[in-house]
């Protein structure tokens, strides 16, 4: 396999720091990379690209428990020093790759009960839209802790012809879709306004004419569906 093409360094770097690349092929891409400064790249560009979705998550003192959880798994101790590096360095790389993407999983454990509600991450997966309306990769969008805001961003950038929109809605379980506003590359911020996800539990992405559907309603192939629970 050719690691030098960076089409596919770009995507290896988006399934591993989303969290989606697992067992052999995760310990493998993490043998690369030292060898490699193209997927080394690639990887520190998604976790900055990743990153604004845990900028709502406020910082959190962790007990001394989770430490205690956590030298264990590094193998703390001047005797396993040696022996552990390499399993030091993957359990840290698997932690911010997790941290950049999956963030409410952390904090939830290191939270306590009365602390701030984690951000929701809502994972869009492709829908098998017909070829060349978009690509088949994924959404990944956080939903703020109280509810007021919802970040988007791409796993692999989104584009679709100059005359046509993504628009995102959010689906109850009974009644019409919402609109939530325009997602350019499906990319953006969207403020979430009164009880716009009040009884929905899925959030999907459709192809509209530029500007978004001039009904109010969805006119055009779902792109991308996920589902989500308040």
């Amino acid at each position: 396999m050719d690691y030098g093409r960076p089409e596919l360094a770009d995507r290896l770097a988006a399934e591993y720091v989303a969290g989606t690349l697992r067992g052999a092929a995760r310990r493998r891409f993490e043998a690369l990379l030292p060898a490699h400064p193209l997927l080394r790249e690639a990887t520190r560009a998604w976790q900055e690209r990743l990153m604004p979705l845990t900028a709502s998550i406020a910082p959190v003192q962790p007990s001394g428990e989770v430490w205690r959880r956590v030298s264990e798994r590094i193998g703390g101790g001047q005797a396993k020093a040696t022996s552990g590096a390499w399993q030091r360095l993957s359990f840290w790389r698997a932690l911010t790759a997790f941290a950049s993407v999956a963030a409410i999983g952390l904090a939830v454990l290191l939270a306590n009960p009365t602390a701030v509600p984690p951000p929701i991450v809502v994972v869009l997966a492709a829908t098998g839209a017909p070829a060349g309306a978009a690509p088949p990769a994924s959404l990944v969008a956080s939903i703020s802790g109280d509810g007021a805001t919802l970040v988007a961003r791409p796993i692999v950038p989104v584009s679709v012809q100059a005359d046509r929109s993504l628009e995102l809605w959010a689906v109850p379980t009974s009644g019409a879709p919402r609109s939530l506003g325009l997602l350019p590359g499906g990319s953006g911020t969207v403020a979430l306004r009164g009880k716009v996800l009040a009884g929905a539990d899925t959030l999907a992405v459709t192809l509209e004419p530029a500007g978004g559907s001039p009904t109010g309603k969805p006119t055009g192939p779902i792109l991308y569906a996920g589902k989500f629970s308040l």
